[in-house]
């Protein structure tokens, strides 16, 4: 077997004669399906996939006879495994195979094989050539074919349209039962990872998102199993608690992601006379912008009904000023916890008076001139002031205010 397509780091840490791939069939009380479809993925690997490989078979608290066709399994077909736990837990037991593994790649799919397997080499040779670090199918992605009821499509776009509006995820489909993980990335993420059930591949993701690894998506052609066992209430009920968790956990900087994102983590491709991290910034920094000036203007034209110019902006900004920081503090540049935040905050309020300083020289210069200038171009000077007013405020927070600390730069 050769290993000449794998990247440097990974060989260091694979065995000559370990497989490539380490396919985990997660299970709990599947004694009629198990042998048909383990069977068949075998059949598929043994024909059509280039590499060496094993299939584990991952049983977590089955009562059934589940651990008793696994073991027929794994003594009948040489490239088949079996593991049994004593907890249930899907979560739980891939993290306990995966991190059992010798294998490069890791990956895992549900019993009933519902994805069409010709979609697992696309899915596992991103990170064989260490192009990716986790793939993901997708049967949300542009280019996939589902068969599914109208209440499992909803529930599936449903929730990852709720991660997207939560925890900032990016990528299509959380909970497609086919993922691939690199296993020097597993070994570092894992730990991590705290969930033992079905949030356990989200959360794997969103930290993997965070620490600055890369997904890759592959469309997938997938026929739901009409006797699924997920129950959907108590699945939805542990999801929502698991986001709740993550998200404070991602707020309070408790996980050390800046650590792993160092180690593991793709960095921007450089761009000369560009500085590191400034197009992202950039990019953040003007959503952020655009936010704060909606609220700044609103906020102004509402205290313009019972107070003058000058004390509109002095309190519309001073109040927008503060969320401004705490936004770019967090979103911009990437700062987690509340490490130096009150330092953070006055500094951003000198920022704030030098934007005071623009806007209000503007009113009062347009005062002078017009004396009693209408509405409309009132608000008009102030947005041109507050653009100035901004590119000055991002100069200050990029060199002065968050300068001292490292950013991080999302892929």
């Amino acid at each position: 077997m050769s290993l000449s397509t794998l990247p440097s780091p990974m060989s260091a840490r694979v065995r000559l004669d370990a497989p490539v791939l380490d396919v985990v069939v997660p299970v709990h009380n599947e004694e009629i399906d198990l042998e048909l479809c383990v069977r068949r993925l075998h059949a598929y690997l043994a024909a059509s996939f280039p590499y060496p490989f094993r299939i584990t078979i991952a049983d977590n608290a089955s009562t059934d006879s589940t651990a008793g066709v696994a073991n027929m399994l794994a003594d009948a077909l040489p490239e088949v495994a079996s593991v049994h736990l004593a907890e249930k837990g899907r979560g739980r037991a891939l993290k306990h195979a995966w991190t059992s593994s010798d294998a490069a790649v890791l990956a895992y799919m549900d019993v009933d094989l519902s994805t069409d397997l010709d979609a697992l080499l696309p899915l596992v040779a991103p990170l064989i050539s260490g192009h990716s670090d986790l793939a993901i199918g997708s049967r949300l992605a542009r280019g996939s074919r589902v068969v599914r009821g109208a209440k499992r499509e909803f529930i599936s776009r449903g929730y990852n349209l709720l991660l997207r509006g939560t925890l900032s995820a990016r990528f299509s489909d959380a909970q497609c039962g086919f993922k691939a993980i690199r296993s020097d990335v597993a070994a570092e993420l894992l730990p991590m990872v705290e969930d033992t059930g079905w949030f356990f591949d989200t959360e794997m993701l969103v930290l993997a998102e965070r620490a600055g690894l890369r997904i890759h998506e592959v469309p997938v052609d997938w026929i739901d199993d009409p006797d699924s066992r997920v129950d959907l209430v108590p699945t939805a009920v542990a999801d929502l608690k698991g986001i709740l968790r993550l998200a404070r956990a991602l707020s309070t900087g408790r996980l050390p992601l800046a650590a792993l994102r160092e180690q593991l983590g793709r960095n921007p491709l450089p761009v000369v006379g560009v500085p590191a991290g400034l197009t992202g910034q950039l990019l953040r920094f003007g959503a952020v912008g655009v936010a704060s000036t909606l609220a700044y203007l609103g906020l102004y034209a509402l205290l313009r009904l019972g107070i003058g110019p000058q004390w509109a902006n002095l309190i519309a900004l001073l109040v927008t000023a503060v969320a401004n920081t705490a936004a770019n503090r967090r979103v911009t540049f990437g700062v987690r916890g509340s490490d130096r935040a009150v330092r953070h905050q006055a500094q951003g309020l000198v920022v704030f008076a030098i934007g005071l300083g623009l806007t209000s020289g503007s009113l009062a210069a347009l005062g002078a001139l017009s004396g009693h200038p209408p509405k409309a171009l009132e608000l008009g000077v102030l947005i041109g002031a507050n653009l100035i007013a901004t590119g000055v405020r991002f100069l200050l927070m990029r060199v002065w205010v968050f300068g001292g600390r490292t950013v991080l730069e999302r892929p």
